[in-house]
């Protein structure tokens, strides 16, 4: 039997309708991020996300670069939202993220992307920095659901989310994908401007791991439903990496999907931050899969727990 997106039945209950009207009902005094700004954001007030009372896409497009399980042969379906609740400095999608390149879409137009996508042979919906619109992506589903979305949605977030928020996604999103940056509140406000972030990422990936539980993957390769948890390492931060492997195996699960990824370098003001300021060194890397397999993970990436072997010498 194929997969069925949670979100179908919740529209034909209403349910999705009622999640969408308590989202929005939350812009009047935001709080649906960590920082809860308490900004206006119906009349066009804007919090620490510069964003008002619509959400801006940067890009929308197949995406082939994504993990393994979401890309198949149709790739992942993605949706970068401009703008973020974080101010990370070493930013990769700096322009979007930061800059707030892309344009206002209504809710409409949302939706016609998020089809446009599906009827396009992707995999699954890619909802990218998606914290800061949580609202907006509720108020655009239905008017998807109506015009036949019928794929996975992937929430694909830095991790600095709200819990009671991430509670109006229940059974909605199919696959969370957050990142999980820091433990160390000192790295935390000093390169993301968020020092509660290693506790609010805790929390909110212990609530997404209790919605979806590990990830599922079908016999094509395809992830279903589940958690996928992306850490970037980045040069000097093996000690947090050990500390963030340590509670994904022993606080949610051993068989918790992780990307260890290797691909830091320095991107927006990162060149003013020192150690962020240089290129992540192969062993650093090589170093960081040790430390999730020492750590008891047992599900990596394909890449990386290819590369783990080949450290091992055991390919």
């Amino acid at each position: 039997m194929s997969f069925v997106p949670g979100y179908l039945a919740l529209h034909a209950s209403g349910e999705l309708l009622r999640r969408r009207d308590a989202a929005l009902a939350r812009l009047c005094a935001c709080d649906l991020c960590p920082h809860r700004c308490g900004a206006n954001r119906l009349a066009g007030e804007q919090g620490f996300c510069r964003t008002g009372r619509l959400a801006a896409v940067g890009a929308h497009h197949p995406h082939f670069g994504e993990e393994a399980p979401l890309v198949g042969q149709g790739g992942s379906g993605t949706i970068f939202f401009a703008n973020c609740n974080l101010g990370c400095v070493f930013c990769q999608n700096y322009e979007i993220s930061h800059l707030g390149e892309g344009e206002e879409v209504s809710a409409a137009e949302l939706a016609a992307m998020m089809v446009r996508l599906g009827r396009q042979g992707c995999h699954n919906i890619n909802l990218v920095t998606p914290s800061h619109v949580v609202a907006q992506i509720l108020e655009a589903l239905p008017l998807a659901v109506e015009t036949g979305l019928s794929v996975p949605l992937v929430y694909n977030t830095g991790g600095y989310d709200e819990v009671e928020t991430l509670r109006l996604l229940d059974g909605i999103i199919d696959i969370y994908m957050p990142d999980f940056k820091f433990w160390s509140s000192t790295s935390a406000a000093r390169f993301a401007k968020a020092a509660d972030y290693p506790e609010r990422a805790r929390q909110a990936i212990g609530e997404m791991h209790r919605q979806v539980g590990d990830l599922l993957i079908n016999g094509e390769g395809l992830a279903e439903r589940g958690l996928l948890v992306r850490h970037l390492v980045m040069p000097e931060g093996l000690d947090e990496s050990r500390e963030i492997f340590g509670f994904l195996a022993r606080e949610l699960s051993p068989c918790t999907y992780v990307n260890v990824m290797d691909q830091y370098r320095p991107c927006g003001q990162a060149m003013n931050f020192p150690p962020l300021d240089r290129m992540l060194r192969p062993e650093e890397y090589r170093q960081a899969l040790a430390l999730a397999g020492q750590a008891g993970l047992t599900r990596l990436e394909q890449r990386d727990f290819a590369a783990m072997l080949r450290g091992l010498g055991v390919v």
